[in-house]
C-alpha cells in the first residue's frame, strides 16, 4: 500500500512544483520512499510515497516504467500477482523485479482495461501512456483503496486522499448536502451518485470504475458491476466445501509478503476465522501476533473472547487500551487521518490497534471486514429474512422467529413488519418519506441551511424486499465502503497495510449467491460460516449469541469533561458556519453509545474538523 497523486496540465508547460507538499501530505501512507515522475514538456507530474511490502528493492520502486511506454503509479496489492506473472511470462513479458506493481503494469500493457477483470486485489492506480499521452485511473471492485480527483479549469488532479489535493492547491470547501445527510440521516455515502464526497468539486472514482483523460477530456467507465443474481441451487455440504476452498485461497494469497504479518482480533467470529485460516495456512511470514482493543470494565469488552482464540492457536496476543482522558487528542489524530467525518468512536479503537501493530513491527494486518455484509452478520438482517418468510411461508417464519427469540435475540417482529412483508413497495415508500420528513424538520440545523438542502436526502432502501437484496445493498451501495474508508485511513496513518480476505472477488460473488437459509438458520446469523468454523474454533466463539460489532465505551467517554468541552467548541464552530441553529449552544452535551441511533453530538464533533 502506498500514496499516489498527480496533476495533468492542459498545456505543455511546467507549472508550480508541488513535490514537497504532496509528499509530506502522503508520507504516512508511504514512509519508505518518496519519488516523482515528470512527463515530456511537463504535461504530467506523478507523486508516489512507498510502503514496501513485496520486493523492497529499487527494482520495484515507483513510479515504475514498463516496456518503455507505460508509467504506473500504484497503491494497493495484487494478491494473485504470482499466477498472473506466470501467465504473462508465457505471453512473452519479461520482468525485472519480484514485486506486484510490475505485474499490474504488464496486465495493463497486455490487456488494457480488460485486464482489470483478471486482478484479485485491493488497488487504486494511475497509468500514463507516453505514446498516446493518455492518463488512466482505476479502482478495485469494492473500494478497498481510495482515489479522489478534481477537474480544474487548467489541470486535472488526483490523489489517494483529499489532503494531497489541497497540497496541490485544490480549494477545500465542505459540501453542504453531504453535511446535511451526515447529520440528519447518518449517511456518509450517496447511493445515487457514487462520486460524491464531503467537499465541493472533489470527486471520488467509484469502486469498480476506471477513468481515461485524453486531450483535455475525462470519461469514466464501469469495468465491474455487481448484479443481484438468483441464489445457487446448492446443498449445505457442497456449500461448505466451496466455502472452504475459497477461504483458504483468499488467505493464502493475502499472506504473500516480505514483511511481518499479524491479525486484528476483535473476539467475534469473522476475525477469529481469519486467525484460524492464517494458522492453518502456515505462511512463513505470518508473525503470530494478534491485536485487540481492550476496554476495562466495559460490559461490551470482547478482549476475553479474543484472548481465548489467541491461546487456542498459541499466538502472541497484544491488548490495546484507551484512557478516556486521551480521547480528545486521539480524536484529533483520527480526524487528521480520515479527512472526512466518522459516525462514532469506533474508529478511535481501530486506530490504536493499527498503531500497536506497527509498534510491534507488524506491517501487514489481516482483518475480518466484509463478512457481516456477505453472510448476514448484523442483527438488523433478521427482519429482512423474517419478512421474506412471513410473505412466503408463515410456518417457516414461526420456526425461525421462535428460534431467534429462544437464543436471546432482542429483535422483534411487529404489526408494522407484517404490513411491510405483505406490502413491501408501500412500506419502502413510507420509510423513505418518513426519513425525508424527519431530516427536513431537524430543528438543530440552521434554518437557511436546512431549507437549502431539504431536497438533497440520499437515503435509499434495498431494491427488493429480500435478505439477499439487503446484503447486496450494504455491500455495494455505500455502507461497506464507508467501513473500508475508515480501515484504509486508520491503518495507513501508521504505515500499516490492512488486508481483507472476505473481500476476495470469487468469495464475495459466491457468498452473495448463497440461498438465504444458509445465512440465517435456526435463529443464527452467519449460519454457514459458523458451520464451517465449528471444528476450527472454540465453541464459545463460533456459537456466540451476542453481536457487539467492535463497540468502544463511547457513552462513558462522552461524559468526560474534556470531551464535552471539545464538543461545545465544535458546536460553536458549526453555528458560526451556519450549519447548526444557535439554540444548540444552550443545550448540554448528550452522551450516547457508539451504535445509538441518536448520536448527534459525536457527529457534530466529527464534522467540525472539516470547517
Amino acid at each position: 500500500m502506498c500514496g499516489i497523486a498527480g496533476v495533468l496540465y492542459q498545456q505543455r508547460q511546467r507549472r508550480q512544483d508541488h513535490t514537497a507538499a504532496v509528499h509530506h501530505s502522503l508520507q504516512h501512507r508511504g514512509p519508505d520512499a518518496q519519488t516523482t515522475y515528470t512527463s515530456a514538456h511537463g504535461l504530467l507530474h506523478l507523486y508516489h510515497t512507498r510502503l514496501c511490502i513485496i520486493d523492497p528493492s529499487l527494482a520495484a520502486a515507483q513510479p515504475l516504467r514498463y516496456n518503455n511506454r507505460w508509467i504506473i503509479c500504484y497503491n494497493g496489492e495484487l494478491y494473485n500477482y504470482i499466477e498472473l506473472k506466470k501467465q504473462l511470462s508465457g505471453l512473452g513479458h519479461r520482468f525485472f523485479s519480484d514485486g506486484d506493481t510490475e505485474v499490474a503494469a504488464a496486465v495493463w500493457a497486455q490487456w488494457g482495461a480488460d485486464g482489470l477483470q483478471k486482478m484479485d486485489g485491493a488497488f487504486a492506480f494511475a497509468v500514463w501512456d507516453e505514446v498516446e499521452e493518455t492518463l488512466f485511473l482505476a479502482r478495485d471492485r469494492v473500494g478497498e483503496k481510495p482515489l479522489f480527483f478534481y477537474a480544474g479549469a487548467d489541470a486535472f488532479y488526483f490523489a489517494s486522499q483529499p489532503k494531497a489535493l489541497w497540497a496541490m492547491g485544490v480549494p477545500k470547501e465542505v459540501d453542504g448536502a453531504a453535511a446535511f445527510n451526515f447529520l440528519t440521516a447518518n449517511l456518509l455515502w450517496n447511493t445515487r451518485n457514487r462520486s460524491q464526497t464531503f467537499f465541493k468539486d472533489i470527486q471520488q472514482l467509484p469502486a469498480g470504475y476506471w477513468l481515461q483523460h485524453k486531450n483535455g477530456e475525462a470519461a469514466q467507465m464501469q469495468w465491474w458491476s455487481p448484479v443481484e443474481e438468483e441464489a445457487l441451487a446448492i446443498t449445505t455440504e457442497n456449500a461448505l466445501q466451496e466455502l472452504d476452498a475459497l477461504l483458504y485461497t483468499s488467505v493464502q494469497r493475502r499472506l504473500r509478503s516480505d514483511v511481518a504479518i499479524g491479525t486484528s482480533l476483535s473476539g467475534g467470529l469473522d476475525s477469529s476465522v481469519v486467525v484460524a485460516l492464517c494458522a492453518a495456512t502456515g505462511g512463513k511470514q505470518y508473525s503470530h501476533k494478534t491485536f485487540t482493543a481492550h476496554f476495562e470494565g466495559f460490559e461490551k469488552n470482547e478482549s476475553g473472547y479474543a484472548a481465548q482464540v489467541a491461546r487456542s492457536f498459541g499466538l502472541q496476543h497484544h491488548l490495546v487500551t484507551i484512557s478516556g482522558n486521551n480521547v480528545p487528542q486521539l480524536m484529533q489524530q483520527v480526524m487528521a487521518a480520515q479527512d472526512e467525518p466518522v459516525l462514532s468512536a469506533s474508529p478511535l479503537a481501530q486506530y490504536v490497534v493499527y498503531e500497536a501493530a506497527k509498534a510491534q513491527g507488524v506491517i501487514v494486518v489481516l482483518d475480518g471486514q466484509g463478512a457481516d455484509e456477505a453472510f448476514a452478520g448484523y442483527h438488523k438482517y433478521y427482519r429482512w429474512w423474517w419478512r421474506e418468510l412471513y410473505r412466503s411461508n408463515k410456518n417457516n417464519f414461526k420456526k425461525e422467529y421462535n428460534a431467534a427469540q429462544q437464543s436471546g435475540i432482542a429483535e422483534k417482529f411487529s404489526f408494522t413488519d407484517k404490513l411491510a412483508a405483505l406490502m413491501p413497495q408501500l412500506a419502502t415508500a413510507i420509510a423513505e418519506h418518513r426519513k425525508a420528513k424527519t431530516a427536513r424538520s431537524s430543528r438543530f440545523l440552521n434554518d437557511d441551511f436546512a431549507q437549502q438542502h431539504a431536497q438533497d436526502l440520499w437515503y435509499t432502501l434495498p431494491l427488493r424486499p429480500t435478505l439477499a437484496s439487503a446484503l447486496f445493498h450494504d455491500s455495494f451501495n455505500g455502507p461497506l465502503e464507508h467501513l473500508l474508508r475508515m480501515a484504509d485511513r486508520n491503518s495507513m496513518a501508521h504505515g500499516v497495510e490492512v488486508r481483507l480476505p472476505f473481500l476476495s472477488d470469487a468469495l464475495l460473488q459466491f457468498a452473495h449467491r448463497l440461498p438465504a437459509p444458509l445465512k440465517i438458520q435456526e435463529g443464527w446469523t452467519k449460519w454457514l460460516l459458523r458451520r464451517w468454523a465449528e471444528d476450527k474454533l472454540p465453541k464459545e466463539i463460533v456459537w456466540r449469541k451476542d453481536k457487539i460489532g467492535f463497540e468502544p465505551p463511547q457513552l462513558l467517554w462522552m461524559q468526560q469533561p474534556a470531551v464535552q468541552k471539545e464538543i461545545e467548541r465544535a458546536k460553536e464552530k458549526l453555528v458560526a458556519a451556519s450549519v447548526l441553529h444557535p439554540s444548540q449552544l444552550r443545550k448540554a452535551v448528550q452522551p450516547h453509545a457508539a451504535h445509538a441511533a441518536a448520536n448527534l453530538d459525536w457527529k457534530i464533533w466529527s464534522l467540525s474538523f472539516l470547517y
